[in-house]
């Protein structure tokens, strides 16, 4: 079984993870982790708050001497931005002094919903923990499941395919050079010329204090066939991804495969038709709509997810709202924010399916070590083959 759990707010101290699961054996280190921090940091139209946070992990239990040892890890990211928070967050009560409740919450953001379930009587107490500063942590976990993943030869690849109405209709492999151009692009675009046009729909954003979403792309290789379940609801890997991804801040809907363009088409336009190559003794297909997973489980070809989100919803132009207490109409509160971060929701979407393909291998290999996992794994390839 692998689980986690995250704990901290987004002016904290910091923000805190317990991942168990990750078998003994496994080589670890800080940088491991922090190589992925930093892509999330990273992108055109991030606001000021990443200039301040420089991500590091810190980790606390789990790892002796570079491996892993099958205990639960502990991970940590100081948030540097505390120092400017402390009377504000601060844990205890300070007596005497009353700290300015925010009163006017922000559409399309959890502010609303949050007081009336809470029962609170101040947006901060909603916002500190709903805030996508989480995703951090979050991103951390992705980044030891990778590198459990990259054992099996499971890679993970994202672009960013729209921002607002501009689109990069590229077609690309990711295990070709052509990927160092999205690692090195400012909106993780593959095409410069979509990327210009992007740069300018965000400009023309953040000047008239406005916000921008789009759609990411995340690419997993190298899967076997079988990962999942068709057994139960809950066990559906297209299921299980499909929530990581539903969780990040600000995304509304998710497609795997054709997604909604196979609605528009016949069944025999959409169906990937089997063969095999008895001289590789190899299974394979000619297109790849499904997106790699059918029935729930992986069908050996590549997994290919797509992902809206919405536009930010803290703008420098506040929208229309309610105040909280005296019921009359104002301006929502502003926090400080980015204009678009869609490049990092793409990283993020990266981390999160990281563990849940991690989470249905040890499902189905399990193993206390790496090399016990190892083993059962060649033993289940082995009999894909001799079939």
């Amino acid at each position: 079984m692998l689980r986690y759990l995250t704990s901290g707010e987004s002016h904290g101290k910091a923000l805190i993870a317990i991942l168990e699961g990750i078998p003994a054996g496994l080589r670890l280190s800080n940088k491991d982790i922090d190589k992925d921090l930093a892509r999330r940091q990273v992108g055109y139209g991030r606001g000021g708050r990443m200039h301040i946070e420089k991500d590091k992990v810190e980790i606390l239990s789990g790892v002796r001497l570079g491996k892993t040892l099958g205990s639960p890890l502990t991970l940590m990211i100081k948030n540097l931005d505390w120092e400017n928070w402390q009377e504000i967050m601060n844990v205890n009560e300070i007596k005497g002094k009353e700290i300015k409740a925010l009163t006017h919450p922000r559409p399309g953001h959890a502010d609303f919903a949050g007081l009336i379930k809470y029962n609170f009587k101040d947006i901060r107490d909603v916002l500190e923990r709903a805030s996508a500063r989480e995703t951090a942590v979050r991103v951390a976990i992705g980044a030891v499941c990778r590198k459990f993943l990259q054992e099996f030869g499971i890679y993970l690849y994202s672009r960013v395919i729209q921002i607002g109405k501009v689109k990069d209709e590229s077609e690309w492999q990711p295990l070709n050079e052509n990927y160092s151009l999205i690692e090195n692009s400012s909106l993780r675009c593959l095409s410069k010329e979509a990327e210009k046009g992007m740069i300018a729909l965000i400009d023309e954003a953040k000047k008239s204090g406005d916000s921008l979403g789009g759609i990411f792309e995340v690419m997993i290789t190298g899967l076997p066939i079988g990962l999942g379940s068709y057994i139960q609801w809950d066990l559906k890997l297209d299921a299980c991804l499909a929530r990581a991804i539903m969780s990040i801040q600000a995304i509304v809907g998710i497609e795997i495969g054709l997604g909604f363009s196979a609605a528009k088409k016949f069944g025999s336009q959409v169906q990937d038709e089997i063969f095999y190559d008895k001289q590789k003794k190899k299974f394979y297909r000619l297109t790849n709509n499904a997106g790699g997973i059918e029935g729930g489980m992986t069908n050996g070809e590549p997994i290919i997810l797509r992902a809206a989100m919405k536009p930010i919803s803290t703008l420098a132009q506040p929208l229309h709202s309610v105040d909280f207490i005296t019921k009359k109409e104002v301006k929502a509160i502003k926090e400080r924010a980015d204009v678009c971060a869609v490049p990092a929701a793409a990283v993020i979407g990266e981390g999160v399916s990281a563990f849940e393909i991690a989470k249905t291998m040890r499902e189905k290999f399990s193993g206390d070590s790496l090399e016990e996992a190892k083993r059962n794994y060649e033993s289940y390839l082995k009999r894909i083959i001799n079939r």
